[in-house]
């Protein structure tokens, strides 16, 4: 039996653990999404096969270095990531705004996301149903999954999954049996050039929400090591086998619309890859979605909302939404999200383990499964690192601005613990908002 609102407002308790290999699966999954593959045809179009070998290397370096710290915090402590932020230097307040923040933007994603797939639908079966009709089906069907929690969606990835990857070697092979692998690897780039560095920007770019949020999954790793294991292993076959299968095919066409690429070489299976390659990133999208608007109401209102209700409706809403046609604008918001995320990151990592104003908190309830009893309610010096990081990263355009963002919050929360800025004003209850977790595991 699963513990049904998946330690949303509490700590995973050790029998709901996992063996790191399933999580591993569904990492792979975010990862071996579509949109890898668009990223692979976008670098190969731009650079030669060694050019984006590089680029997918230290992308992925940058990204697993990330995954693997916030994820080691989020083992430990058995706590989602806007819950975990409460005693990692943002307070409730500022916790509340990290969870409002995951919500708003992964529910953007899902959307998207959801009229992608619904794009394929109909191009799969033209005249069946309108677009709209298919972005309502595809999203609730999502929303169905994710309702029954960590166990449907392991469940979608185990299918999801070993799929995308068939279809992927089949279009592959389609594609590449008519031409030389060796003219391929060598060839220049069909379209302009990209430097390694602008390339490596991409990739670390593309997946760094998705590295902030880690916590949510790794939460049911059983240690450390684990946590370590599945980032390594999912991201860097993700990276790797989805990536470059894409700059081969860019290579091999001359064009870097990988969609079209598939669509015509392969047909059906092509319009499969779209649906398997979106289908397990967006539920992922939901679901910590819904853990972040949780934290949110439970934070600023005072109010318990249960998950499964939570995913329900922002299921339905992100469906709508799609359906709509209206997300196409938030296209500059969840770009603006993406460089705010970073510091995010980077104070939860400084203030855990450098500054720990609040790590002996966490210490002395560990052992106890429950939370501590209070939180700061509000940190204003780990606001404006965030704020000042996430500007100079959306402003300041050399290097990669997802990095630079990040390690700025790194220094400046540092630099503002040790002048004695770190301080919380006022102390909010939390365990009457946050019951102690159970111990039914998650099957």
């Amino acid at each position: 039996m699963a513990h049904a609102d998946d330690f949303a407002l509490s700590r995973v308790a050790p029998p709901a653990q996992r063996h790191w290999f399933g999580i591993a699966v569904q990492r792979f999954g975010q990862v071996s999404a579509l949109s890898q593959f668009l990223l692979g045809a976008t670098l190969g179009f731009s650079m030669t096969f060694g050019e984006a070998v590089l680029a997918f290397l230290f992308g992925s370096i940058i990204l697993e270095v990330i995954m693997c710290v916030v994820g080691i915090i989020g083992q430990r402590e058995g706590l989602n990531t806007a819950l975990l932020a409460r005693w990692t230097g943002f307070g409730e307040v500022g916790a509340s705004l990290v969870g409002l923040a995951i919500g708003i933007s992964l529910i953007g994603w899902f959307g998207i996301q959801s009229a992608i797939s619904a794009d394929s639908l109909e191009a799969l079966m033209p005249g069946v149903l309108p677009v709209w009709a298919w972005c309502l089906i595809f999203g609730l069907i999502v929303t169905g999954i994710v309702a029954v929690g960590f166990g449907g969606m392991q469940w979608l990835a185990n299918i999801t999954v070993p799929l995308f990857l068939v279809l992927v070697g089949w279009s592959i092979l389609s594609e590449l049996t008519r031409h030389s692998i060796g003219e391929l690897l060598t060839s220049p780039p069909p379209g302009p050039a990209m430097s390694v560095g602008q390339g490596t920007a991409i990739v670390a770019g593309g997946l760094i929400v998705g590295a902030i949020i880690t916590a949510d999954m790794t939460r049911f790793n059983r240690s450390g090591a684990d946590v370590v294991k599945q980032t390594v292993v999912g991201v860097t076959l993700g990276e790797f086998v989805i990536g470059l299968a894409g700059v081969l095919l860019a290579h091999a066409a001359g064009t870097g619309n990988i969609v079209a690429i598939v669509t015509s070489s392969v047909g059906l299976v092509g319009l499969l890859i779209v649906l398997t390659g979106t289908l397990k990133i967006n539920d992922w999208n939901l679901y910590s979605s819904s853990l972040g608007l949780v934290n949110f109401v439970s934070t600023a209102f005072g109010r318990d909302l249960h998950r499964v209700t939570t995913t329900i409706v922002l299921g339905v809403v992100g469906s709508v939404l799609a359906a709509a046609g209206i997300l196409g604008h938030f296209t500059d918001f969840l770009i603006l999200l993406g460089v705010a995320f970073p510091p995010i990151a980077g104070i939860m990592i400084a203030e855990y383990f450098i500054v720990k104003q609040w790590r002996g908190e966490l210490d002395r309830t560990r052992l106890e499964g429950a939370l501590p009893a209070t939180a700061p309610r509000i940190v204003p010096a780990t606001l404006v690192v965030w704020v000042v990081s996430s500007a100079v990263g959306y402003f300041v355009t050399w290097g990669i601005p997802s990095i630079t963002s990040l390690v700025l919050s790194v220094v400046l929360y540092v630099v503002a613990g040790k002048l004695g800025l770190v301080r919380g004003i006022g102390r909010a209850d939390t365990r009457d908002a946050a019951p102690v977790a159970d111990s039914v595991p998650v099957h």
